[in-house]
């Protein structure tokens, strides 16, 4: 494959994760505010539209190319990358719990669509970190390569 459309695969697949990573930090202070709202209040609905919305129409796409075009890399490279170290096992596995998290947060808005969420104001905000520590993590696995 040329270097060209290998940038091009790159350049794409760093959109699809700035995407993917704006939706994980701003879903879960959707639901700090949404705690607040009434069960069944004209709020409440506006908030579970705009969570739904989030998640259909920007989150799980942008996940789902990220992985697309992370394994495209992967395959580009090829699987002798893995034998510069552990930090692309490393990044990769981090991706795999970033992912889980999205996966909980799919879980949490079924919640409040449900109008059943359990969770306090204090949870969503400590979720919030989540993805911004995973962020950094990777990110320096990427560029660092410490391992």
């Amino acid at each position: 494959m040329s270097s060209g459309l290998y940038l091009w695969i790159k350049a794409l697949h760093i959109v699809a994760v700035i995407s993917w990573l704006a939706g994980l930090l701003y879903l879960p202070r959707l639901f700090v505010y949404h705690c607040d709202a009434e069960p069944g209040s004209a709020a409440s609905e506006t908030f579970k539209v705009m969570e739904r919305r989030l998640m259909a129409a920007i989150m799980t796409p942008a996940m789902l190319v990220s992985w697309a075009l992370g394994l495209a890399l992967i395959g580009v490279l090829g699987l002798e990358v893995f034998r510069d170290g552990y930090w692309l096992t490393l990044k990769v596995a981090l991706v795999i719990v970033l992912t889980a998290t999205h996966l909980l947060m799919i879980r949490h808005l079924r919640d409040f669509a449900r109008d059943r969420n359990r969770h306090s104001q204090r949870y969503f905000r400590i979720l919030n970190e989540v993805p911004t520590v995973l962020m950094i993590a990777i990110v320096v696995m990427v560029i660092v390569r410490p391992f």
